[in-house]
């Protein structure tokens, strides 16, 4: 670290120059004429809505889409850059890392920092007592209190985030790169990375952070660059009494968004689903109880939240609840319009007419190498078959009826998912489910990853899921999430419901302070 260690304060001129970047996919210009600059020493926040080009840009800068592939100039420390690989970008210093982490699940975390990068004695031995004992200095620098032989995938989400700067640091990192690196943290490990972010920049480490969590950057970020379709819009100095958050989702988004969330006439029926005496136990540790004797209720037209802290049990709730996705020793009842209904499997669950987005839409909401068709038709083939034919011209005709209606951006239904950008990849996994025509919608994190445009139109999908008479349960760790788009909110904490409250009356603090009951409260 010795180079980025004495790097001069922020201020001191530019780090990064980016001039008139230009880069076109078949079909798609995803970038015209991008310009950049980015201090020595400081933090700098690029914002945009998804498929504004982001990501692209960095992996231009990054070397991932490598020099010739792209118009434009890259200077970087007053030296022209021509990087035509990751390594070449990494021996200059420059480390991304992506939202999807890059780790290997099974190695340790020594193993993991030094991949591709080993601590060697003479010959080709790796020094196992050199990688330990460096691994173990930079997990401190990132205050990780772990063993540098732990298997990561023992971490949480957050630790291994910590793991990837730690990562970034023993390659002399000189400009990092962090791709929504808070998208799944909470608000505790969110706020632990941030501090990170804090002390780097005080070693004179510069870094570029792309986020959609608006209020983390008015904390984090020195200066902020919008990119709109594509384009660069402008760059603010965070310090500017006019950089509101207002200002940024204009440039965003090209419009004012007066209300973050869309209005909504509540028309609330009849009751739709009603789960009592819910328990589930841990899935590899059986006497581990996830879910205790959980008890709620959705109407039809209504919007019912379930707000908890990382662990509390949402997420093994509404698994458990799909078809037991989740978990074992699964006891309780569900019913659907009064009826008691079998939820034994996923099948079941879909014939009961309940559906389920889930979280991780990367994992296990979509198959990122079909095309939107085939994701679109995937939860209701039956409907789509005769004696185990798909009638694809039927199939081909959803598929478009819901891209129209759920406003996805691509330039037709055959297109890979995996080249949508995350709002539309959502847009895609909803249709999926909603195609099933379910009575109950569960929605595991709806918005996680997305920018604020895009969350305003699947805030207005919902809508319309319950103004057609559906009952949604919405779980979000966003609280002004749920207080904007919900009619009630349950509070989960240790497995247990702590808590049901009308928003009308709810505040941040009154749910913050259920959300932390002790179990036995």
């Amino acid at each position: 670290m010795s180079e980025s260690t004495a790097s001069p304060a922020y201020g001191d001129g530019p780090i990064l120059e980016m001039r008139g970047i230009t880069k076109t996919f078949p079909g798609v210009k995803a970038l015209s004429d991008v310009n950049l600059s980015v201090d020595r020493g400081e933090i700098h926040a690029i914002c945009g809505e998804n498929g504004a080009g982001k990501s692209t840009l960095m992996k231009v800068l990054s070397g991932v889409h490598p020099h010739g592939t792209y118009d434009g100039e890259i200077v970087l420390d007053g030296t022209p850059a021509t990087f035509r690989s990751i390594n070449d970008s990494e021996a200059r210093g420059v480390v991304i890392i992506h939202q999807e982490l890059a780790l290997v699940p099974y190695l340790s975390i020594a193993e993991n920092i030094f991949l591709g990068n080993e601590r060697r004695r003479a010959g080709r031995l790796v020094d196992w007592n050199s990688t330990n004992t460096e691994a173990a200095e930079l997990l401190t620098r990132v205050g990780l209190a772990e063993s540098p032989t732990q298997p990561v995938s023992t971490l949480g989400v957050g630790k291994q985030q910590l793991v990837e700067i730690a990562k970034a640091l023993s390659k002399e990192v000189r400009l990092l790169i962090l791709d929504e690196p808070t998208a799944a943290l909470n608000d505790q490990d969110s706020e632990h990375l941030l501090d990170i972010l804090r002390r780097l920049r005080e070693e004179g480490v510069t870094c570029i952070i792309i986020s959609h969590k608006l209020g983390e950057i008015a904390e984090i970020a020195d200066r902020t660059t919008i990119i709109r379709d594509g384009q660069t819009i402008e760059t603010i100095d965070m310090t500017d009494p006019d950089s509101t958050q207002d200002r940024i989702i204009r440039g965003m988004v090209g419009r004012s968004l007066d209300n973050r969330f869309p209005e909504r006439t509540s028309v609330i029926g009849d009751e739709v689903l009603r789960v009592e005496d819910w328990t589930v136990h841990h899935p590899t540790q059986p006497g581990r109880v996830v879910v205790d004797k959980a008890a709620l209720s959705v109407r039809a037209g209504e919007v019912v939240g379930i707000a908890g802290l990382m662990g509390a049990g949402r997420t093994e709730l509404a698994m458990s609840v799909f078809g037991h996705s989740y978990g074992r020793d699964i006891s309780g009842r569900v019913f659907v319009h009064g009826r008691e209904v079998s939820v034994k499997d996923v099948p079941s669950a879909i014939d009961a007419g309940i559906a389920y987005v889930s979280e991780d839409r990367k994992q296990l909401g979509l198959n990122l190498i079909e095309d939107v068709r085939r994701n679109t038709s995937a939860a209701g083939l039956p409907q789509l078959s005769r004696a185990g034919w798909v009638n694809e011209h039927e199939e081909l005709r959803v598929a478009e009826e819901y891209r129209e209606s759920m406003g996805t951006r691509t330039p037709n239904v055959l297109v890979p998912v995996g080249k949508l950008s995350g709002g539309n990849q959502q847009k895609v996994a909803l249709s999926k489910w909603i195609y099933t025509d379910p009575e109950v919608l569960i929605l595991d994190e709806p918005t996680r990853g997305i920018d604020v445009g895009a969350k305003y139109e699947i805030y207005t999908l919902i809508n319309k899921m319950v103004a057609d008479g559906k009952a949604v349960l919405v779980i979000s760790s966003e609280l002004p999430e749920l207080l904007g788009t919900c009619d009630r909110i349950y509070t989960l904490a240790a497995g247990r419901i702590t808590g049901e409250v009308d928003v009308a009356s709810a505040t941040q603090e009154g749910l913050m302070s259920l959300m932390t009951q002790e179990a036995d409260a």
